[in-house]
């Protein structure tokens, strides 16, 4: 069957299979910052944002969020393709390193600092708690959060 997906801005039609999940629509679609990590909503890998909140694309159907707002990381950047706050925080901080986790952890805390401009360092810890990272202790991607949080409070867009 055929889906319309609003992706980054851009409308896509996909051809899907009954049962298909977002993920698999997206990866199929070229979007591999998606990543499978666990197929059943454990490891967060998967999050993108759905109407502006971060959801477990392998836990959607593709038909479920037909002309539904969906960013994935790559949507972040602006128009003139600079880093959003978190891209160049996260990378300013030394919060990558295997990178497999890193833009599901990015668009959770998008979600985060739409909701809660000055988050403490609990709420952080806590909102990335469906979050797993097996390279670091999550210290420098709260760190890089943190910076984010403060970028945006100012008023910045690029970093």
């Amino acid at each position: 069957m055929k889906v319309e997906l609003v992706v980054n801005g851009g409308h896509r039609v996909v051809r899907v299979e009954p049962g298909e999940t977002l993920l698999e629509a997206l990866r199929a679609d070229g979007y591999t910052s998606v990543k499978n990590g666990c197929a059943n909503g454990d490891c967060g890998a998967c999050a993108v944002l759905v109407d502006g909140r971060a959801a477990a694309s392998c836990l959607l159907f593709a038909a479920q969020v037909e002309g539904r707002e969906i960013i994935t990381i790559e949507g972040l950047t602006g128009a003139d393709q600079a880093y959003h706050p978190l891209q160049r925080t996260m990378l300013d901080a030394g919060g990558v390193q295997c990178g497999f986790c890193i833009p599901a952890m990015i668009l959770t805390a998008a979600d985060l600092l739409a909701r809660n401009p000055e988050p403490t360092r609990d709420e952080i810890t806590s909102y990335l708690s469906g979050n797993l990272c097996r390279c670091t202790g999550y210290a420098k991607q709260i760190e890089a959060i943190e910076m984010a949080a403060a970028i945006l409070r100012e008023g910045g867009v690029d970093g």
